[in-house]
């Protein structure tokens, strides 16, 4: 999945430079230095081409940046997230750059990590949604240190923070473009929940309809995709799952907390031409009526086949049939991490005076 997370650090480093170029590591290297990859490197690759701040990919890049891997790309330097990434023995992946002076930092984003993203789909509660009683929060407080949690304390980096939406970070995601004559107004909606390359293929597809796609998605509200999804879907909630459809290149604006059935309202509302679903099953409304019948009657709809079926169950899926490896690789590498924490503290220690 292509989390807001990686969409806002690939945000930031495309804004410090006029070209982006995005390495992506192979299965081997994954499994090797951080575990199981989730997605296979095929996936991988087109979901980083879909975000649209992304300018161009390596494939198959090296886990640990050189200067010989800039010099080849003709990279000025290269970006990271203000965390630490760690080879399988514990030493720093951008040390050389580092030295160099050809690295810069972006700001993490707090609140997510895929490391957060394992962890309720292995916990299965429902603490992430938008409105999450107090039991379900103290139920997830009181077992996500089973899956992520050091002995010795939690890493700052691999730890899990609370996201908190602002109007800032939505208009930073954002096109802010309206539509323009000529342009063909396509509605689609849904949970789109751990935005992947199920959900991309679809929307690749759907832009490929028209010379001139001004593609909204209508996202729905947590309680509502629970509703249809039921167990603690959605995975991500309803701010996190915003920011992760602004960031594709195919999305030109969002509606959060898009009703369950298109209406007229909607339809006349945003001068809808075209109204796409996959090929997935289509749940009746509340009342029992098709979400979709509007539409239907007014010769607006289409199926459309993306030729993709992987959905949100069988990500979950994986995850779960890879459980211990998943919990095993989280607790090394916050091992590791707080272990380079520690020791970066003590050098500040003994620079201050207060360690001999």
């Amino acid at each position: 999945m292509v989390h807001y997370g990686h969409s806002n650090q690939l945000r930031q480093a495309r804004a410090m430079g006029d070209y982006l170029i995005v390495g992506v590591h192979t299965d081997e290297e994954i499994s090797r230095h951080k575990g199981p990859p989730v997605f296979t490197q095929e996936e991988r690759y087109k979901m980083v081409r879909a975000i649209k701040w992304v300018d161009e990919i390596v494939p198959g890049a090296p886990y640990v940046t050189t200067l010989e891997t800039l010099d080849k790309y003709n990279c000025d330097f290269c970006v990271h997230g203000n965390d630490i990434t760690l080879t399988v023995d514990g030493k720093d992946t951008y040390e050389e750059v580092k030295n160099a002076g050809r690295y810069r930092e972006c700001q993490r984003t707090q609140g997510v990590s895929t490391t957060d993203l394992v962890g309720r789909m292995l916990l299965m509660t429902k603490a992430h949604h938008s409105v999450a009683n107090n039991e379900a929060t103290q139920d997830f407080r009181r077992h996500q240190d089973n899956f992520g949690k050091d002995a010795r304390g939690r890493s700052p980096w691999t730890g899990v923070s609370q996201f908190l939406q602002t109007s800032q970070k939505i208009m930073q995601f954002a096109s802010g473009k309206e539509p323009q004559p000529g342009d063909c107004i396509i509605y689609v909606a849904g949970a789109f929940d751990l935005f992947h390359i199920g959900h991309i293929d679809f929307l690749e597809k759907v832009h490929s309809l028209s010379e001139k796609p001004y593609i909204i998605v209508g996202l729905h509200f947590d309680q509502e995709v629970n509703h249809y999804k039921r167990k603690n879907y959605p995975i991500m909630n309803i701010h996190e799952r915003t920011l992760s459809v602004l960031a594709c290149r195919y999305v030109s604006e969002v509606v959060i907390g898009a009703p369950y059935s298109v209406t007229s309202d909607l339809l006349d509302h945003f001068k809808v031409d075209l109204v796409c679903h996959g090929k997935t099953e289509v749940l009746p409304d509340k009342d029992g009526s098709d979400p979709y019948a509007e539409p239907k009657r007014r010769g607006i709809f289409q199926t459309v086949d993306s030729g993709n079926n992987l959905t949100t169950d069988d990500i979950v899926q994986r995850i779960i049939k890879n459980r211990l490896e998943y919990e095993a690789r989280n607790q090394k590498k916050e091992a590791k991490e707080l272990a380079v924490l520690e020791a970066q503290q003590r050098r500040e220690r003994i620079i201050e005076g207060q360690e001999n």
